[in-house]
């Protein structure tokens, strides 16, 4: 079982809300233990594995594989060492991504696989459509429906995943993180890019083990992706445009200081 190397290397370059999800106790952790844990972890994969293969079996057996959607996720990923963290709540790629299968009969190509970004909130119109339910107006999800008949499909192009941070009353109280993840960026902002900002290039670097937010060959991409970012943002926020912590006035797209 491998553990991962060169973290402090790797944290170099990091906002300090980037490891807001680290925890004291890691630290206890030696070689041998996260080696137990990533053993204990992909058995536990192994289980989940054969539990979905009953379930699969059963509908095989009573002849409801013809007329049955089936939606393999869950609500997060897990990390298992990677930038020095463990478990969830980051907005890196390992905590961010979570698995996505949906198979529906009669439509989809067998194993595709589509490479755009998309997010749970899509599951909602994606199983209306493929039920022949009306959906509502006022989704903010896609449906995926499309992807399924042509895995090539863009659909929206993006996802988008948020995170908490907390501090003092002195220091500001809590504050979000807000990710954009397209087919080839992921790009971070933290309390709006106050408290630090984050951009990986997947094409280069899938690991996300180097941050090239401070970069000033990549200004203008981070221009870009900044107001792409906070106009998603703004597109997830309910219909009165107020969250108790922000307001939508704050995240007005500003190209010359994004």
């Amino acid at each position: 079982m491998p553990v991962v190397q060169g973290v402090r290397e790797d944290q170099a370059d990091l906002p300090e809300p980037a490891l807001g999800s680290y925890k004291k106790e890691q630290d206890k952790l030696t070689d041998d233990l996260r080696r137990q844990c990533v053993q204990a972890y992909y058995a536990s994969v192994t289980f989940m594995d054969a539990q979905v293969g009953r379930v699969l079996d059963a509908l095989d057996r009573l002849g409801l594989a013809d007329n049955t959607i089936v939606v393999f996720t869950s609500d997060h990923g897990y990390h298992l060492g990677e930038h020095g963290l463990w478990q969830k709540m980051s907005v890196f790629e390992e905590s961010a991504r979570v698995p996505l299968i949906i198979s529906a009969p009669g439509k989809g190509v067998k194993g595709g696989v589509a490479k755009a970004p998309v997010g749970l909130i899509d599951l909602y119109p994606t199983l209306t459509e493929l039920c022949g339910v009306k959906t509502p107006k006022n989704l903010q999800g896609q449906s995926l429906v499309p992807m399924l008949k042509d895995p090539s499909a863009a659909g929206r192009g993006w996802a988008i995943t948020q995170v908490t941070r907390n501090r003092s009353a002195k220091q500001g109280g809590r504050f979000f993180g807000y990710s954009l993840r397209t087919p080839r960026w992921r790009y971070t902002e933290w309390a709006e890019g106050k408290q630090g900002k984050e951009l990986y290039d997947h094409d280069a670097d899938p690991k996300e083990l180097t941050n090239l937010a401070a970069k000033e060959s990549y200004a203008d991409t981070i221009a870009q992706l900044s107001q792409q970012l906070r106009r998603a943002v703004r597109e997830t926020f309910p219909e009165s445009g107020k969250t108790p912590e922000l307001r939508p006035a704050t995240w007005a797209p500003n190209l010359t200081n994004p």
